[in-house]
């Protein structure tokens, strides 16, 4: 089993949430520019300690990710992830380029030597309205959109494409990719329907924002279409992300998440990294973070069920490989992408240290 750190660049300091898009009032440049530093930090420690990839994905309009262009931060990461592969988990493709992004996936691959993984995805509704594209016509987009970037990575004399959504008169993209025929593709599949093209187009599948038993339902429909279509996914065809955090002790890992969503007036601050705050310290936008409270405050028993149902991962190295056996035994994904389920300075970092050094050789071979 692979895994890998999902780097959303979150924007770490308060914000009013609760709409979309939401309103810039409490921006800070500093805020976001530390944020942005804390994000290439972790991907350098993960890369360090032995994760098998670094995730990013593309967002707009709101401080959960302050990355509407996965592919400035992927060629930022390129300097500092050395090792590892870098997965783009966007791009959102039906309201991009198509041609666009073939060229700057090739360009990244080259870049990296060839460490790119393609995640070409949809996009969440609101998404859609970011450059006014009707949602209506999303997946039939997508599709056209995978065709053509896979042509563009496959052709090498020059060719014309006259689709339904996107016309070129001649295309031969340069840079090529260094990986052949093409890097690694996934999209995301919690849908018969999703699961079904990808099966039916050879394409990887990733799984976000669900269930365990969820996943594994859509997981094994896309294990019979590829059966049907003639061919056998292997484990390394499914990504299965989910939240994170490990410590030396349950004690010390569940004491993390409580404070982390203590209903405390400054909250939101125990759930900064100590490195943007040390960055930020005369920032006049310091205040409770409502959004990351209402997030993290977790009972013991949600948080016990959020652990069943595979959304989450807590507790020492073994416990933790524990939990991932369960997710091994019922899924058999080959990635899991570890999204960090609290931001507390140093534990933080002491987390992505031990999911690589003690949690990453107790699950290698699952």
């Amino acid at each position: 089993m692979k895994i890998s750190l999902f780097c959303n660049t979150r924007y770490m300091g308060p914000a009013v949430r609760g709409t979309w898009p939401v309103p810039a009032t409490q921006y800070s440049t500093d805020i976001a520019h530390a944020s942005m530093n804390l994000t290439l930090a972790q991907a350098k420690l993960a890369d360090e300690v032995g994760f098998d990839w670094i995730s990013v994905a593309e967002h707009h309009f709101a401080p959960f990710s302050v990355t509407p262009n996965p592919m400035v931060m992927a060629g930022a990461m390129s300097q500092v992830v050395k090792r590892a592969k870098i997965a783009l988990l966007g791009p959102d493709l039906p309201i991009l380029n198509p041609l666009r992004v073939a060229e700057e996936l090739a360009m990244l691959d080259t870049m990296t030597n060839g460490r790119i993984v393609a995640g070409l995805l949809r996009g969440t509704p609101n998404e859609y309205v970011t450059y006014n594209v009707n949602p209506n016509e999303s997946r039939d987009r997508f599709s056209e959109a995978v065709q053509l970037i896979r042509k563009c990575w496959t052709e090498t004399q020059p060719f014309g494409w006259q689709g339904r959504y996107y016309e070129y008169r001649s295309i031969c993209i340069w840079p090529r990719p260094v990986q052949q025929p093409h890097p690694p593709m996934y999209m995301s599949g919690s849908s018969e329907q999703s699961g079904k093209f990808a099966a039916d187009n050879k394409i990887g599948l990733g799984f976000a924002v669900t269930t365990l038993p969820a996943a594994t339902k859509a997981a094994k429909y896309y294990r019979e279409q590829a059966a049907a279509a003639g061919w056998t996914p292997t484990p390394d065809d499914i990504i299965y992300r989910l939240g994170i955090h490990v410590a030396d002790t349950d004690e010390e890992a569940l004491s993390d998440i409580v404070e982390a969503g203590a209903d405390k007036p400054r909250a939101g601050i125990t759930l900064m990294n100590m490195a943007v705050l040390d960055a930020v310290r005369d920032s006049k936008y310091f205040g409770a973070d409502s959004e990351k409270q209402r997030e993290s405050s977790i009972a013991t028993h949600g948080l016990e069920e959020k652990v069943k149902l595979g959304e989450l991962l807590v507790g020492s190295p073994a416990t933790v490989a524990s939990q991932i056996k369960t997710i091994a035994d019922e899924l058999n994904p080959g990635i899991l992408d570890f999204i960090c389920a609290v931001q507390l300075g140093e534990r933080t970092e002491k987390s992505i240290r031990l999911i690589g050094e003690k949690v990453l050789p107790l699950i290698r071979d699952m």
